[in-house]
């Protein structure tokens, strides 16, 4: 069956890094876009980052650029966020999503991070 599987969450400090994997399974990842969202208690979910079914195309949030960075290994069936300089602000559930074109999309049930002191 097809599956998304999101770690690398936990609690960091502000300042801090914390590198999210996303594996999939049961799919053509390759052929499928790929999106990073997140949401916190309280608020609507956000779009943090995406890239493009062959990684050579990459779409940030505001509030993360420079600090975030989206890849993927087509090889290894996974999508990574590296995230350095965190903020509590940062703090949320995230979820990855695999997309392509008239075709279902799929989710993961989400990583938590939390920044905080």
């Amino acid at each position: 069956e097809v599956q998304l599987v999101e770690s690398g969450g936990g609690l960091v400090q502000p300042g801090g890094s914390l590198r999210l994997s996303c594996a999939a399974s049961g799919f053509t990842f390759s052929s499928y876009g790929m999106t990073w969202y997140r949401q916190a208690p309280g608020k609507e979910r956000e779009l943090v980052a995406a890239i493009g079914s062959g990684g050579g195309s990459a779409y940030y949030a505001d509030s993360v650029k420079g600090r975030f960075s989206i890849s993927r290994d087509n090889a290894k069936n996974t999508m990574y966020l590296q995230m350095d300089k965190l903020k509590p602000e940062d703090t949320a559930m995230y979820y990855c999503n695999a997309r392509r074109a008239f075709w279902p999309d799929y989710w993961g049930q989400g990583t938590q991070v939390t920044v905080s002191s």
